[in-house]
């Protein structure tokens, strides 16, 4: 694979790519002008397309390829519904525009705000978060200004099972929070005995994700939310995993306060780097200091709330109304669904998952937990295969590119020694699972037969193995004249 400036020529210049450095006069001050060309390649236009395609093909997607990543839930996101939110009515809307020239847009947005409350089984929602990570911080800035309201100052303490996300003490450590961590059992649940040990006057909360990211059910989720609220803090809900039981339990019967969901995973919006929505829905206790701006009915009209609508609120989450475009398009997935649709996405997922995690153990991989059902994903350990024969999780996931398949999470949860995280959403179908499962227990024999082939994975991508440590400390994607010892910028 070569770069394109590799392939540059002179006298192939492309205007249409490359356009040449004309005269300007008027509008640019001669001293800001340029004095040397722009360094591009000159590469003839159909050189660039078929560059670009070429490199298109190296690319793994959900839209090429089987996706397993666990916690991520990289399913399939219907069309529909990005068409729907790209209407021309919807895409040409500026934020600034009225409120009366944007009843069709907030009636969306209403119904959707709406629709999350009650699938969640919550009482009110904010939509305007704009990723997952910011809705995680505004639901853990409600809940110390929930406390602060009370004068109940001394709550500091935000307790975190140690199987969550990495972000979830980071957010909490970013809103003022000391961080108190509470063990797993070998089971996969928290660990009552320590958290009764832990619960007291200082604790503000916990955060909890259900299921896990040990792909289990917290089987004591209403005796730790006895623990917690007797003691006078709230429960927060880290939305990772609701693919697997959306439509099916209510997470304030559950026992919790506020609910942060993940509509880039969730409800069909783009996956892997693109724009993401982390709205957040609360009970009644915790109502007041939604983030602003919401959107409320007045009659048949419809209006933002801003602060001086909600005094008590935490305040702005971004510029204007949170990513609209993505917000659409869960609109349009739901709606599209409807409640029992939502129901069987759940019903899928998870059946997905048990029958993925029943056929990896049949052919011999080892389950984390292996007397826990899946909920929509589960914990393989490659610990054995790391002690016998020095075989990694990381030698595996490089023999499945070999293999036409993406990798599933590695190394999460940390808990879990040489751990893959494996979830195949609801939207893959069982010839895709069982070619998965061909290629896993291929895999399987070559670390019996040919343990040292999986260290040489992969050898049929256009790259082989990178050192990742290297690749990280030192990155360089600079692309530099030969004997050029300046960055590109």
């Amino acid at each position: 694979m070569t770069l394109i400036f590799q392939q540059s020529h002179p006298g192939c210049l492309n205007d249409q790519f490359c356009p040449r450095v004309q005269e300007v006069e008027g509008d640019i001050p001669v001293e800001m002008l340029r004095v040397t060309p722009l360094d591009l390649p000159e590469v003839a236009e159909l050189d660039v397309i078929r560059h670009y395609t070429r490199l298109s093909r190296e690319n793994f997607s959900i839209e090429t390829h089987f996706y397993p990543l666990g916690s991520c839930a990289m399913k399939y996101s219907p069309r529909l519904c990005h068409k729907a939110a790209m209407l021309p009515g919807f895409l040409g809307h500026h934020p600034l525009t009225p409120e009366s020239f944007s009843q069709g847009t907030l009636a969306c947005l209403h119904q959707l705000q709406i629709w999350l409350a009650f699938i969640t089984g919550m009482d009110e929602v904010c939509l305007t978060p704009m990723a997952s990570a910011q809705g995680e911080w505004a639901g853990l800035r409600m809940i110390a200004a929930y406390h602060q309201s009370r004068g109940d100052v001394d709550r500091v303490e935000m307790l975190v099972p140690d199987a969550a996300h990495g972000t979830g003490p980071a957010s909490a450590a970013m809103c003022g929070f000391e961080v108190r961590e509470i063990p797993t059992t070998i089971q996969g649940d928290v660990d009552i005995e320590a958290l009764a040990r832990t619960v007291g006057p200082k604790t503000a909360g916990i955060m909890l994700a259900n299921p896990s990211t040990l792909g289990v059910f917290e089987r004591d989720i209403e005796a730790i939310a006895k623990l917690i609220h007797q003691a006078g803090g709230l429960l927060y809900y880290d939305g990772a995993n609701l693919n697997a039981i959306i439509g099916k339990l209510s997470l304030k019967a559950m026992g919790f306060d506020v609910v942060r969901l993940n509509l880039q995973k969730t409800f069909t919006t783009p996956h892997g780097g693109g724009p993401g929505a982390g709205p957040i829905a609360v009970t009644e206790r915790l109502q007041p200091f939604l983030p602003v701006p919401r959107v409320t009915q007045k009659d048949e009209y419809f209006a933002w709330l801003h602060k001086e609508d909600c005094p008590d609120s935490i305040g702005r989450m971004s510029a204007f109304y949170g990513d609209v475009g993505v917000l659409l398009g869960a609109y349009a997935y739901i709606a599209m669904l409807g409640q029992e649709g939502l129901v069987t996405v759940a019903e899928y997922a998870t059946l997905n998952a048990n029958y993925l995690l029943a056929r990896l153990n049949r052919v011999g991989f080892d389950l984390a937990y292996p007397d826990r059902r899946a909920t929509n994903e589960f914990c393989l350990t490659l610990s054995a295969w790391q002690k016998a024969k020095g075989v990694t999780a990381t030698d595996l996931s490089n023999a499945l590119l070999d293999r036409g398949f993406h990798a599933p999470t590695v190394y999460f949860s940390l808990l879990v020694p040489e751990c893959l995280l494996i979830e195949p959403t609801e939207t893959e179908n069982k010839q895709t699972l069982d070619a998965f499962v061909g290629a896993m227990q291929e895999i399987a024999e070559a670390y019996v037969n040919d343990p040292a082939s999986l260290k040489q994975a992969p050898t049929s991508l256009s790259r082989t193995r990178m050192d990742e440590v290297q690749a990280a400390k030192i990155l360089d994607v600079a692309w530099r004249e030969k004997g050029d010892t300046h960055n590109i910028t």
